[in-house]
């Protein structure tokens, strides 16, 4: 027979002796207990359920903890993108000065060369290749041009609260001679509203601080410095401006005088021919002897206030030119440092602007000298109807504009007398 094996609990002592008495198994069973029991104390000293209880009690502050956490994490990440994008839009201005680095470049090395004609047949070119549009610069903007323009033109006239009436004058008879292709860069509240209400087309740019300040309290010499800053998107979007001040009249669209064989079409601040379009003037110093008559070259500047401009790399580096020192040069006249850029030729130590320039016709494109001096005193000239006229010689525009459409759209022929040749 097979003998039954017993625990521990069942034996007495080490060997096989008495089974133990059931109080005495209650004894060990309770010792044993007792030992686990001490053990547990020892290994958990804050008890078995403190830690879920207490993880109970902290989860609404873990929970405030991880909202906050993730709050700070999209911060971060909003930060983060923003810093991009303006690293982004840094890198596109890079690209866009590389690619009109490597456009200057480029011009004239695919050219084929030709041999010269025979004498006096031989012609330079005389327009630069416009740049390619690159809508990504401003998209908002390209919107507007392509709704406004009319083939890839347009007049641009930029105004501030100022000069309110004198806009809407500019803008009437510009609506008047009926001319649709025109925008007014609006830079300021009051200006934009008003060109709402008025139904005339404008752009008002996205906030910068540097023309924000000048564009809302500064004086005509200041705004106009601006122009030069705000006309390069325009080129750079492949637009050719035709550029106006607002105290200049419109009779009749200037698109259709026009002859667009240069980078640079401007009206002449010259009142005759000479002044106008180029003199030889003889400067006499005696002292000189046999040499003392030198011969000069003599330009009455161009008026940086109308002028037509066509997207080319020498029109935007001119622009880039003038804006530059203008901000370099808070002091100088936009209109002494536009023609200095455009005329000054290449010498040692400064590179010149290769750019090509047309003056516009005196009695079509006319500023104020040339009417009040020459024309309203000559009978025959009196019949001419001019393009525009730019009352840019007299202080007392407002009054002047008024007897300009009196004389040339009501007939009024004594609208002009009473004004004197200059200011008074």
């Amino acid at each position: 027979m097979t003998s039954r094996r017993e625990g521990p609990l069942m034996r007495g002592g080490g060997g096989g002796g008495q089974p133990l008495s059931r109080g005495s198994r209650i004894a060990a069973a309770v010792a044993v207990g007792v030992a686990l029991g001490c053990v547990c104390a020892f290994l958990y000293p804050d008890g078995l359920l403190s830690r879920s209880s207490d993880a109970a009690l902290h989860w609404p502050r873990q929970a405030d903890s991880v909202a906050c956490e993730t709050y700070e994490g999209v911060t971060n990440l909003k930060s983060r993108l923003a810093s991009l994008e303006k690293k982004n839009a840094e890198f596109r201005k890079q690209i866009n000065e590389l690619t009109m680095k490597l456009q200057l470049a480029g011009q004239g090395k695919d050219e084929v060369p030709y041999k010269a004609g025979p004498f006096g047949t031989v012609k330079a070119l005389r327009t630069n290749p416009t740049v390619i549009p690159d809508e990504s610069i401003n998209p908002r903007l390209a919107k507007i041009l392509q709704q406004v323009a009319i083939k890839k033109e347009l007049i641009v006239a930029v105004a501030n609260s100022n000069v309110r009436e004198m806009l809407e004058m500019w803008f009437t008879n510009i609506k008047r001679v009926g001319i649709s292709n025109y925008l007014v860069v609006a830079l300021d509240d009051n200006t934009e509203t008003f060109c709402k209400s008025k139904d005339v087309p404008f752009y008002r740019r996205d906030p910068d601080e540097g023309i924000d300040n000048i564009g809302k309290a500064g004086g005509n010499h200041a705004v106009s410095g601006l122009k030069f800053r705000i006309l390069r998107e325009f080129l750079q979007l492949g637009y050719s401006v035709l550029l106006s001040d607002i105290d200049i009249i419109f009779f009749q669209n200037p698109f259709d005088h026009l002859y667009r064989d240069a980078d640079v079409e401007s009206m002449s601040d010259g009142h005759d021919n000479r002044t106008a379009y180029g003199f030889n003037d003889v400067f006499d110093e005696p002292s000189m002897g046999w040499a003392r008559y030198a011969h000069t070259m003599r330009i009455w500047v161009y008026n940086s206030g109308f002028f037509f401009i066509r997207p080319t790399i020498p029109s935007i580096e001119l622009l880039d030119r003038v804006a530059s020192r203008l901000s370099r040069e808070p002091k100088s006249w936009d209109q002494a440092v536009f023609n200095e850029e455009l005329f000054f030729p290449s010498h040692p130590g400064y590179e010149g602007l290769h750019i090509s320039k047309r003056t516009m016709d005196i009695y079509q494109f006319m500023n104020s000298k040339v009417l009040f001096k020459t024309v309203r005193k000559d009978a025959q000239l009196r019949k001419l109807k001019p393009v525009i006229v730019h009352l840019n010689y007299h202080p007392d525009k407002s009054d002047r504009m008024k007897a300009v459409v009196e004389f040339y759209v009501n007939g009024k022929q004594n609208a002009l007398e009473h004004f004197p040749d200059g200011s008074e």
